[in-house]
């Protein structure tokens, strides 16, 4: 009867031992792409038999962290699906949806770095695949309201904004930027066809309404 009860503090131990290895491996690979995985064990206060029982290579550990980045963008973009009201203007679901992303992007950005050459095209596309249907859902309906330009494609545009927001991403990573989302949101505004002014006074508007609604379970 002893032995079950033994073994949930096993269990705890191992799901935190996991849980500090990849946020330890967030922030060190934020740093450094190419930290070693010694060098993550001892940054997580744990022995190197620890983290290969976990990961047993930098293969496993990085798409730990891409399937942890894709939980996260599903449950963001699920949770308060951006472009399903068609009673909000465009411009307002487009700078709600950059701030509530912004984020997980802040958090997940050493991927970026690492993407290509570790995970792979296809397997990134997987990853953003949920945040690329909704920002496309949200300029589609934005050119059709006559609030974002149209002389692209909605999913050509989409790819547009995303490039410019992966760039910003990488200059918040090497410092050259600081910025809370409110920056990018207005410049995706803008880079959508908004005028400067209105963008400006809608980020603001949808920020304090964000700061003013608590955050829904796992958003």
């Amino acid at each position: 009867m002893s032995k079950p009860v033994a073994r949930e503090p096993l269990r705890r131990n191992s799901r935190s031992n996991r849980a500090r290895i990849l946020a330890t491996a967030r922030e060190e690979l934020g740093r450094n792409p190419d930290v070693t995985l010694e060098e993550l064990a001892r940054a997580a206060g744990v022995v190197r038999r620890t983290l290969f029982g976990h990961f047993p290579g930098r293969a496993a550990l990085l798409e730990a962290l891409a399937e942890e980045a894709a939980e996260t963008l599903r449950n963001t973009v699920e949770t308060r699906p951006e472009s399903g009201d068609p009673a909000e203007p465009a411009e307002w679901a487009l700078a709600r949806f950059v701030l509530r992303m912004w984020p997980v992007g802040d958090r997940y950005r050493m991927l970026l770095s690492l993407a290509r050459r570790d995970l792979g095209a296809e397997r990134v596309a997987e990853v953003l695949a949920p945040a690329r249907d909704a920002a496309t859902g949200i300029l589609e309906r934005g050119q059709r309201d006559g609030v974002f330009h149209s002389h692209l494609p909605p999913a050509v545009q989409s790819a547009g904004l995303e490039a410019m927001y992966v760039a910003l991403l990488e200059s918040v990573n090497t410092g050259a930027l600081e910025d809370d989302g409110h920056r990018i949101a207005t410049a995706t505004l803008i880079a959508a066809g908004v005028p400067e002014g209105r963008a400006s006074a809608v980020v603001a508007e949808v920020a304090s309404a964000l700061a003013a609604v608590p955050p829904a379970d796992g958003a």
